[in-house]
């Protein structure tokens, strides 16, 4: 589904080709009909943002969301892992998952980038992608409080994506991640004691489970099966 590949573009940097792409995604989205309409008039809201905006005030508000918040980080296993040794292990899990089924990343893109990861559910069958968005509802539930909180119309994707889900998110691990306060992006101070936090963590033995839904991401990247190969696979 190109709406995927619509939601991906604007969670990416904000460019020129960006904002000269606002006609195509409008027509995606309308041909698709993919978001919900609840859920439509926000995501909108940003395409209208983007395409009205000045391109250098567009990147600086992106860079101090994204770039300069680790609690915005628009990485999966940030959110869950941390800097620890799992979630090295999750992304070798999951670039293996895209490369099986014929999506090759770049040497310096991180797997579990959000625009990544919606790049490759672009490329699955419907079904497939909304269980793989179930998935990780929790920690883009988490990101669409953040920025609500931010008054960002970012979240908006955030909320279009957990509405297309399979699996709604559990209200107890949302709130889980939630605590980890949000921080000045221009307290520098601030910012580099959080990099330097311990991973988020879910109750006795929450490490080896990961922290993304009920069986645990990580335990589904590792024991669930692949629909192009019979092999066991990272996150089916």
């Amino acid at each position: 589904m190109r709406t995927f590949k619509v939601l991906s573009a604007l969670l990416s940097y904000p460019t020129e080709a960006l904002i000269d792409a606002v006609p195509e995604f409008l027509a995606v989205l309308d041909a698709e009909r993919l978001v919900p309409a609840a859920r439509r008039g926000a995501v909108d809201g940003l395409i209208e943002e983007i395409a009205v905006g000045d391109l250098y005030d567009l990147q600086e508000r992106y860079g101090l969301l994204f770039d300069r918040s680790k609690t915005l980080a628009l990485h999966l296993f940030e959110h869950v892992h941390g800097e620890s040794r799992d979630r090295g292990q999750a992304m070798v899990d999951l670039k293996a998952m895209y490369e099986n089924a014929g999506l090759v990343i770049a040497a310096n893109e991180l797997p579990d980038y959000v625009p990544l990861f919606l790049e490759f559910l672009s490329t699955r069958p419907l079904a497939e992608a909304r269980e793989l968005l179930g998935q990780t509802a929790h920690i883009l539930a988490a990101l669409a409080e953040r920025l609500g909180r931010r008054q960002s119309n970012y979240g908006a994707v955030f909320d279009a994506l957990v509405a297309i889900a399979s699996e709604a998110p559990r209200r107890d691990i949302v709130d889980e991640l939630l605590k980890s306060p949000d921080t000045d992006p221009m307290d520098l101070v601030a910012l580099d004691a959080a990099w330097e936090e311990e991973e988020v963590r879910f109750g006795p033995g929450a490490q080896g489970q990961g922290a993304c839904g009920h069986e645990g991401l990580i335990a589904k990247l590792r024991h669930a099966r692949r629909a192009v190969d019979p092999a066991p696979s990272p996150l089916r």
